[in-house]
């Protein structure tokens, strides 16, 4: 009697065994958890994290150069009608955020080699992508058109000096940074010729320019050419930026596709 009950313990003993290999392997497959991977595939992992670390990088400059455009020199955006400007220094710094989150996605998708983090991580920086090409072409499309009509903007902004805040501001700041005056030059002005025309002796303390207009004591140069010099400097960081982070884009999807198929 007893042999007969060892017998069937044992036999239970290995169905259970077995039933719970099964269910571990059920879980794996189910979790899309790979098992071992060729050298290949190994490479790729390694190739998927160091690239999701650029990918950090990246992102912070792109944000931090994004903040900074933002931030300190944009000041002669209120004086165009078009946003486009404003519009593409967002689209870097939401970009920049974006890639920093996404990037930790990445790395965990590599390291614990899961194909649904992983195929979420490709599904999100192929979005991106698209959104970052697309912006540089509209970009690239409506920038001279902006440039076109920036001297028509600022002649018509003229007369809301001293009416409306945001344009007093917004020609204070341009005339006292870029140390320019008026459109072409302070004759556009007529003779409401504003304080921030005026040489800085010190911050806070100006010539005295209304009554005695020349080089000692205001600046001459009109601030369409040098705004234009900022806005095509401000184009080169904002590009430059998108470029490497859109390459680092390309990268990431390749070598998140290509783990992805290596994953057993």
């Amino acid at each position: 009697m007893k042999d007969i009950l060892n017998i069937g313990t044992k036999t239970c003993s290995r169905h259970v065994k077995s039933k719970t290999k099964q269910s571990d392997a059920h879980w794996r497959a189910a979790m899309a958890i790979g098992g071992a991977m060729d050298a290949c595939g190994r490479c790729m992992k390694i190739s998927l994290v160091v690239i999701n670390m650029l990918t950090f990088v990246g992102g912070a400059i792109a944000l931090a150069v994004g903040l900074w455009v933002w931030v300190s020199r944009s000041f002669p955006s209120t004086l165009m009608s078009n946003n486009m400007f404003i519009a593409s220094v967002a689209v870097v710094v939401v970009m920049g955020a974006a890639m920093m989150i996404l990037s930790l996605l990445g790395c965990c998708g590599a390291a614990k080699e899961v194909k649904c983090m992983l195929l979420t991580y490709y599904i999100l920086v192929f979005i991106m992508f698209v959104v970052m090409l697309v912006g540089g072409i509209l970009l690239f499309v409506f920038r001279e058109k902006v440039l076109m009509t920036l001297e028509r903007e600022m002649h018509a902004s003229i007369p809301y000096y001293g009416v409306r805040h945001e344009y007093t501001r917004a020609w204070d700041e341009t005339q006292t940074n870029l140390q320019c005056c008026g459109v072409k030059s302070y004759k556009d002005w007529n003779d409401n010729v504003p304080e921030s025309c005026c040489r800085e002796i010190y911050p806070g303390k100006r010539q005295d320019c209304k009554y005695s207009q020349n080089p000692t004591t205001m600046y001459m140069d009109g601030c369409i050419s040098k705004t234009v010099e900022l806005l095509r400097e401000d184009a080169v960081f904002v590009g430059a930026v998108a470029i490497i982070v859109a390459l680092i884009m390309v990268l990431a999807l390749i070598f998140s596709c290509g783990l992805f198929v290596k994953i057993e």
